[in-house]
């Protein structure tokens, strides 16, 4: 392990798509502080296998939805990045903790456009906000969009747009924190594999083979196919992407 290694933090990474994340950037050799919202228990496991490929991780408890929580979060993780790896300066912040939505435009309820507005667009922006103060210059900024901003499906039209408003977002931060050398890039996943949004495209049988038939590569997506393409975006050879959208979703709905 690097002495001098870089450090990363991923929101919701103690399960699904932000465990692959996590592990597959102590795979390039960057050390992972990785957050959890209530499955402390799983974010403590992901935590071990990190430190078994021989880098150094940490887990803090973050309800990304909480705003008032975040200058509270912002002393915690100062203190760990001190305490741990021995610094007051991270470099990597992936914005991927996320909930799903299956309502209706003609029925949802204002409380669930709140908490898809809470926890996928201000919670996003705000949370950079705090961050930036201790976000190395040179670092890197990856937002979490989602093929349905470019696709639609019944019951997701809340959550698109939130992710299509994190992709607006998305091409600014990259302007204004170009002087800073911070790069900002998001990775818009098509369909995956995992318990997200009640694990419906795992388990479902029938919704699995429906996506996988729209898919140009002919099946639904894993979580290992995503987590390479965001450790990707945090090496050297990724340096000159910026404000992009990166689909990857095997060519879904072409």
């Amino acid at each position: 392990m690097s002495a001098n290694a870089k450090i990363a933090l991923v929101t919701g990474g103690s399960r699904g798509l932000g465990k692959n994340m996590a592990l597959s950037l102590a795979q390039k050799g960057i050390n992972v502080i990785l957050t959890y919202n209530s499955k402390q228990a799983e974010a403590e496991a992901v935590v071990a296998e990190i430190e078994q490929l021989g880098q150094k991780a940490a887990t803090l408890q973050l309800n990304t939805s909480d705003v008032s929580g975040f200058s509270v979060f912002v002393e915690q993780l100062t203190s760990v990045l001190t305490n741990t790896f021995g610094t007051d300066r991270f470099d990597f912040l992936i914005n991927n903790a996320g909930t799903a939505s299956n309502a209706s435009v003609s029925d949802v309820s204002e409380e669930v456009v709140d908490e898809m507005f809470n926890i996928h667009f201000k919670g996003v922006l705000l949370l950079t906000q705090h961050l930036l103060p201790i976000l190395n210059d040179g670092g890197r900024i990856i937002n979490l969009s989602s093929g349905l901003a470019r696709l639609t499906y019944p019951g997701r039209a809340v959550y698109g747009a939130m992710k299509a408003a994190v992709e607006t977002l998305t091409r600014y931060m990259a302007q204004e924190l170009g002087p800073r050398g911070i790069a900002v890039n998001v990775v818009a996943p098509g369909a995956i594999a995992t318990d997200f949004g009640g694990g419906v495209v795992r388990d479902n049988p029938e919704v699995n083979k429906q996506i996988a038939s729209i898919t140009a590569l002919g099946r639904v997506g894993l979580p290992d196919d995503i987590g390479g393409v965001v450790a990707f975006l945090c090496t050297d050879e990724a340096r000159w992407i910026n404000a992009q959208r990166i689909e990857v979703s095997g060519g879904q709905g072409l």
